[in-house]
Order: structure tokens, then C-alpha cells, then sequence
């Protein structure tokens, strides 16, 4: 059995680990990080019950997961710019799509992997193929290793997925920008209110807020704006209190409580400009060599990108145990499912992000959205 090599330790690479582990494949993962706390690992992801907790399961770590979620973080919000509650939906308990921290869920699944498994400081410089299925895989400051099943799971920049596809990600003209507000219940009040227990959605033509309740009470939020990416470019975020300005200048009106979550916040503005991959990203079947997570269809952002992740880790896992000793049997059964399954969470998404990010009579198409079909 050849043992499989994963670039990338997020929760995708750190799933299929797992769920190798669980089948007794060993696994090596590369991350490029120098530690489990080089960085903060972002904010609330829901776990939907259709691929994020599946994937948790054949993983063996649902009751793990279980301990982690916040309770009442599924309640929605969706408010106009005055601030007028438009759609107030609260937490039903029902966890199909419970909220959980990034960071916590990483965390119990490299606790879950044998020691050594993850290779920190491990920068990736280059690959290329050595013919047979065989790949070189170098790294910053010249080490190299040489595998026969390599596995990209290093997210939308990619160094694996050269030797695949050509594709490239694309800025999508919306731009997103980071603040948190922390302590909010005592100390920033009025968007503590606005935001209430789970999700807030404010959005409207060609702008948005949205924000989401973490534990301790920190409010984790991002503007929305449709602009070009050398707007963005132009913002000089060098200068926390300049770049908060230049952000808050352009949600001029909007009501006090919502704009806190941009003038109030008590971390610097960090950017986010939005990519992806064209839809209907595929590629040929290369020998020893496969991608999961947003190195595979990274999309605009709809909820669905760390679960797709983690269920592609755990069904990529799958196929290899069940051929542990035919790698192309393994990786041709996995990608026949995923090309279909990333379309379709791929169509999804871009209609989620439009009703969010695009629609020119916003808020009305999210709400008819939540009002008249449910949430997706």
C-alpha cells in the first residue's frame, strides 16, 4: 500500500488523515504553517448535517464535534440599512446546521492523528511529475520527497493542482473585509443587540454586512462591497484607523448599530477578496495525483466550502481503503463522484452568494430566499 502524501492541514487534508487513520492507512501531511497556533484559524462554520457531519462520523469523531457546538449559533437575522428586522428566526435545536469554531474543529482532529503525522514548517516550492505516478514534491529551503499518491489539499492557491488543470482562481468583484468586536454584550451593546444570537445578514444593493456570535460574546463580522479589486488594492490597510475610514465612508446611512461592526472593531480591517475557480472545474485522470477541498472548486463563499472539504477527505479516504491496492482504481472512483458533486454545490453557491452579494434588489431576494424556501 502506498502510503498517501497530503499537502495542506486544513480540515479537508486533516479528515482524510483521519479517516485513513480509522482504516489503518498511514498518512503524511505537509502544512506549510510552523505551528497548530501560526494563526488564527477564522470564525463559525456550520456543520450541515448532508456532507460536514457525515464526514465527522466516518471520521469517528461526530461525539467530539458534538461538544464543540455553540449553543443557539444556528438563529438568523436578516435586517435592512436602518436596521429594521426584516426576518428573525431562532435557533430550533435541530442541528442541522449547528455552528462550531474553526480552530476547536482542527484541533480535535489532530488530536485524533498519531503523532508525527503533520510535518510543520513544510513550505511547498514546487512539484512535477517524475512519470510512472510518481511525484517530487519540493520544499522552501530544499528538501524534497518523492510519492506515489499525492494528494492537493492546499486550498485556492494550490501547488498541486498545476499538474492537473490549468485553471486558475479569478476575483469575482465582490471584496469582504474582517473585524471582530470582542466583549460585545458589555461593551459594544447596540451591535450586540443588532446582531442577536446566531447570523445577521444586512445587506443592499452592491453592499452588505453580515456577522456572527462567537463564544465569550465576540461579534466576528465582514463588509461586502462590490468593487474592483484595485479599489481594494487602493485601501491602505497598513493603516488600521485610515482603512476602517475608507470602509466605513462607503456605508454612509446605514444605521449606528450596524456600522459599529466596522468603525467599533477591535482588531485591524483585514481584506478578503473573493476568488474562484471557473465552474465546472474539472481534469483528466493523472496518474498518482488528486485534489479535494477549494484546491479542487474553490467557490464564492455560501457555508458549503469547509464541508465539501471534509467530505471530500472522508470519501476520498473511503476509496482508497476499499482499493488499498490499486491507487488509480481508488482516485478514479473518487473523482467520479466529486466532479458531479462539486457542480452541483458549485450552482448553489453561486446563487446563495448572489441573493447576498449581487442582487439589486437586496435584501428582498434573501428574504424571499429564507421566507419562502427555507434556508440553503
Amino acid at each position: 500500500m502506498t502510503t498517501p502524501t497530503i499537502i495542506g492541514a486544513g480540515l479537508g487534508g486533516l479528515t482524510l488523515a483521519r479517516v485513513l487513520h480509522v482504516h489503518g492507512i498511514p498518512a503524511t501531511v505537509y502544512e506549510a504553517e510552523a505551528s497548530p497556533m501560526a494563526r488564527t484559524q477564522g470564525g463559525m462554520l456550520d456543520i450541515h448535517d448532508h456532507n460536514g457531519q457525515p464526514a465527522l462520523q466516518a471520521a469517528g469523531l461526530f461525539d467530539e464535534f458534538s461538544d464543540l457546538i455553540l449553543e443557539g449559533g444556528e438563529a438568523t437575522r436578516i435586517l435592512d440599512r436602518d436596521g429594521t428586522v426584516l426576518f428573525d428566526e431562532p435557533d430550533d435545536g435541530a442541528r442541522r446546521r449547528p455552528e462550531v469554531l474553526r480552530g476547536a474543529l482542527r484541533q480535535i482532529l489532530l488530536d485524533s492523528l498519531p503523532a508525527g503525522t503533520v510535518r510543520w514548517g513544510r513550505k511547498v516550492s514546487g512539484v512535477r511529475s517524475l512519470g510512472g505516478g510518481r511525484h517530487e514534491v519540493a520544499f522552501a529551503g530544499g528538501a524534497t520527497v518523492v510519492t506515489s499518491l499525492l494528494i492537493g489539499a492546499d486550498g485556492a492557491w494550490s501547488r498541486v493542482r498545476p499538474l492537473l488543470s490549468d485553471a486558475v482562481p479569478e476575483y469575482v468583484g465582490t471584496s469582504f473585509v474582517e473585524t471582530y468586536l470582542l466583549d460585545s454584550d458589555t461593551r459594544h451593546p447596540a451591535a450586540a443587540k443588532a446582531v442577536g444570537g446566531g447570523a445577521l445578514f444586512a445587506i443592499a444593493p452592491g453592499q452588505g454586512i453580515t456577522a456572527h456570535r462567537e463564544s465569550g460574546g465576540t461579534l466576528h463580522a465582514y463588509t461586502m462591497l462590490n468593487k474592483p479589486k484595485e479599489w481594494l488594492d487602493g485601501v491602505d490597510f497598513t493603516d488600521p484607523a485610515v482603512a476602517t475610514a475608507r470602509i466605513a465612508g462607503e456605508y454612509a446611512g446605514w444605521a449606528p448599530e450596524l456600522t459599529a461592526l466596522i468603525t467599533d472593531s477591535d482588531t485591524a480591517p483585514v481584506p478578503r477578496p473573493i476568488h474562484s475557480l471557473p465552474e465546472g472545474h474539472r481534469w483528466d485522470r493523472v496518474p498518482g495525483v488528486t485534489l479535494l477541498g477549494d484546491a479542487a472548486h474553490l467557490m464564492p463563499p455560501s457555508g458549503e466550502g469547509a464541508n465539501l472539504a471534509m467530505y471530500d477527505g472522508a470519501e476520498l479516504g473511503r476509496a482508497i481503503a476499499t482499493h488499498p491496492d490499486d491507487t488509480e482504481a481508488a482516485l478514479a472512483a473518487y473523482e467520479k463522484a466529486l466532479f458531479p458533486r462539486s457542480a452541483a454545490a458549485f450552482t448553489e453557491a453561486v446563487d446563495a452568494f448572489r441573493l447576498c452579494c449581487r442582487d439589486d434588489n437586496a435584501p428582498r431576494g434573501l428574504l424571499d430566499m429564507f421566507t419562502g424556501h427555507g434556508q440553503s
